[in-house]
């Protein structure tokens, strides 16, 4: 192979085989979520889906969205790098669609809770988010980064259940403020 096309690989896997604009992606309801308006239990979900680019192919950003009983919508809690570039914290706490695709890769539903006593575990996820100690930091590897916080608000609300898979990369630093 000549070093031409070694190089023309080498940027293809770079720029993640993929001739997707983040720009344009979507982020659009994925229609997991129940709606807001027709359903009147609180409910919490956690959602993951492939990251950016190459790095989709071994990892994946987490999110959690909480509804109140009889709320008319979601708030979403992530951490995201890129907030920080303009001038933003990297935590973002926000009324928002719970299950939008993650820049055009379609979420996956990793915990739902609904029903009896999930109102004082959304409130005790609310308290999590406020005391996570990076609000303000990002590094993709090892960490902090969204796989952090969605496991810094596990360990700190174990009645969520959330085991967090091994693409989650970043979760164990959470460990590291104990």
């Amino acid at each position: 192979m000549t070093r031409l096309i070694r190089l023309l690989l080498f940027f293809t896997l770079l720029s993640g085989c993929s001739s997707k604009d983040w720009r344009t992606a979507s982020r659009e309801s994925s229609g997991i979520a129940p709606s807001p308006e027709s359903t009147r239990e609180a409910v919490i979900q956690v959602y993951g889906a492939s990251t950016w680019g190459w790095r989709g192919w071994f990892a994946i950003h987490t999110w959690i969205a909480t509804k109140p009983t009889n709320e008319s919508s979601y708030t979403v809690y992530e951490v995201i790098g890129w907030r920080k570039h303009r001038g933003l914290p990297a935590m973002r706490v926000e009324k928002d669609l719970p299950d939008r695709y993650w820049f055009g890769e379609r979420p996956r539903l990793l915990r739902e809770l609904r029903g009896d006593g999930v109102d004082k575990l959304i409130t005790a996820v609310d308290q999590a988010a406020k005391s996570y100690p990076w609000p303000n930091i990002y590094t993709a590897f090892p960490g902090p980064n969204s796989n952090t916080f969605t496991a810094w608000i596990a360990r700190r609300v174990p009645g969520l259940g959330i085991d967090l898979p091994f693409s989650a990369i970043g979760s164990g630093y959470a460990e590291k403020a104990n």
